[in-house]
């Protein structure tokens, strides 16, 4: 399934807009002063797991692919202590779109 969404026209628009929502910038990189541009739009809460969230504005984050390969142990794909962090970081923006 994630392999068809990521080459669907819905999701090219919406990763446009995404990236460009960010200034094109990581949004990872940036809170630490750093200026990177960003070339990946991740879903904070993975699409695999909540495939409700998968357009929704504040579940996705422009990153850098060194910020996103830390997002995410490759190996097993489990999100890593960064990964989770913003999880809890989006979770009451996310929280206040299901109710």
């Amino acid at each position: 399934m994630a392999n068809n969404f990521y080459k669907s026209p819905v999701w090219k628009r919406k990763r446009a807009n995404i990236l460009r929502r960010d200034g094109y910038m990581c949004r990872e990189c940036k809170r630490y002063g750093k200026t990177t541009a960003a070339t990946t739009v991740h879903h904070i809460n993975p699409l695999e797991n909540y495939p409700e969230l998968k357009l929704v504005n504040e579940n996705l984050l422009s990153l850098c692919g060194a910020c996103h390969d830390k997002m995410h142990d490759r190996i097993s794909n489990k999100l890593t202590t960064l990964g989770i962090e913003w999880v809890k970081r989006a979770s009451p923006h996310l929280q206040k779109i299901n109710n």
